[in-house]
Order: C-alpha cells, then structure tokens, then sequence
C-alpha cells in the first residue's frame, strides 16, 4: 500500500514538473517573440549609413581622428581601413574587399590620393550610397596622379621629385621606389599656420610613403558618373590647386563646398568636413 502511495506520489510530482516547465517554456517562448517584434518594430526606417573614410598618401587613419569623432557622436559607425599606397587598382581591390565586409549603406570619403582610390573601388557597389571627396584627386578614366597635379599651375608637387622625396628602394621590385616627403617640404605641402611646428613634426615622422610606380598609373571608369558626389574644397591647397578641384568637381557634378584650409582639412576644418560628409549621408537615406 505504502509502495502503491510513494508510485502515484512520484507520478503526480513529475507531471506537475513537467507541466510547470512546459508552462514556462512556453511563456518564454511568447515573451520572447514579443520581445523582438517590439525591438523590430522599435527599429528606425532607415539606419544611418556607415562612413568609410579612407586617407592619403605619407597619411595614415589618424588623419581623421577629428572627424571620427565628431560622426561617432552624431551617430555615425565609422572606420578607417589602412590605405595600402602600393598601386592604384591594388589599392581599390583591397578597398573594394573590405567593403564587402560592410552590411548596409555606405558613404564613402577619401582624402587627396584617397580620392583615386575611392573612384576605382566603388565601382559597381550597390551599397555605395555617396562619395565625398576630400582635397581629394577626382579622376576620369586614364587620368593620373601626375596629369591632375600639374592641370593647373600652383602645386608644390610639380617641382623636380629629387627636391621632394626622399627615395627608399622597394625590395623585390626594381622599378619602383617608396617616395618620402622631404622634412623641408611637408609642411609647406600639406599644412598652414593654423597647425603648429610640432605637430607638423610628428605628421612628417610618421608618413607612410607612396610607391612611385602610382604617379603615372591610369584611373579606371570612374564611380562618380554613378554615385552622388560631394567635395570640400581647401583654398588654401598646395598639392592640388583650388582651381583644378573646382574643375574636377564640376565634371563629377558634385555638390561643393570651399572652405579656408589648407590639403590637411580634415585636420583643421574637421568641422566642416563632417558638416559636408553628414550632408552626403542625409542626402542619400
């Protein structure tokens, strides 16, 4: 009898533990498809896009900590991938690879060589919502860093290079040389008063060189005539003259702005520049 007792015991206990996980699985299950039709429904119509900002030549990502910042705290994801300045179309395959990594919108910045790099590599991607350039090269199709540079008299770089680089063989490649801006150079290239002795020093410390063999390397079919442009104009440029961005811009029919600064304004207009990025970003949501 006793045994009889302690059986039915036992299989109450277990069909009310069953039924007890059961009812929490269950009610799990219902909090939780709630819970995400909440946060979808919760979801903005249209996320912001991400900006891929993508420096120059003797530059690294640093260059636009400035305008990080400033997009992080509007909102923005933001990076800076490493600009390898080995080549023109080795520089926008490697691009073009990481964005594919970049769900979503993209809005697509490049400073001064940044430029070359940004037209090639969009090319055909349908996530590319937006260019901007940044005192940057705006190329057509068989354009060159070299032919762009001297359009239009005024550019510190149409000098002799022996007056402007230092040359450091590459290994393995017998034609082609890393270009490094001479010390007595850099500043006058790429700066204004506006940035200090010092922390021109530290930017002529730690340039990353350009491969020689990118000076007369054709563009490819440029992204612009499909994408929407911006520019941001320094006029104070020494590498590459206002007026040749102007005309650049224009045949790219992108919207322009011109600001007092000088090649570095991301650096010292970084304001302006994020006002101009933003303006792409909103423009094509």
């Amino acid at each position: 009898m006793k045994s009889s007792l302690r059986r039915r015991l036992i299989y109450v206990s277990a069909a009310i533990g069953a039924l007890t996980l059961g009812g929490v699985g269950i009610g799990t299950a219902q909090a939780s498809t709630g819970h995400v039709a909440a946060a979808h429904h919760a979801r903005p119509a249209s996320a912001k896009p991400t900006v891929v900002l993508v420096h120059g030549a003797w530059a690294d990502g640093s260059s636009w900590d400035k305008v990080t910042a400033k997009l992080q705290h509007d909102g923005y994801r933001v990076v800076a991938p490493p600009n390898t300045l080995t080549g023109v179309d080795k520089d926008a395959k490697n691009l073009r690879a990481y964005l594919s990594t970049i769900t979503g919108p993209i809005v697509l910045v490049g400073h001064s060589y940044g430029g070359m790099v940004i037209t090639n590599a969009a090319l055909g991607n349908k996530q590319v919502k937006a260019l901007v350039y940044v005192d940057a090269y705006i190329p057509d199709k068989g354009d060159t860093l070299m032919s762009l540079t001297g359009a239009v008299p005024g550019s510190v770089f149409a000098a002799d290079p022996s007056t402007l680089f230092d040359f450091v063989p590459i290994p393995d490649d017998a034609g082609a040389a890393n270009l490094y801006v001479k010390p007595a150079v850099f500043g006058k290239a790429f700066a204004d008063r506006s940035v200090s002795a010092g922390d021109v020093a530290v930017l002529t410390a730690r340039q990353r060189p350009l491969s020689s063999s990118i000076l007369n390397e054709a563009s490819d079919e440029p992204a612009w005539r499909t994408i929407p442009s911006w520019s941001v104009i320094g006029k104070q440029d020494a590498i590459i003259p206002a007026a040749e961005q102007v005309a650049m811009a224009k045949r790219a029919k992108a919207h322009t702005v011109e600001i007092n600064a000088p090649h570095l304004s991301l650096v010292t207009a970084a304001g302006a520049v994020t006002g101009q990025i933003e303006a792409a970003a909103t423009a094509t949501d």
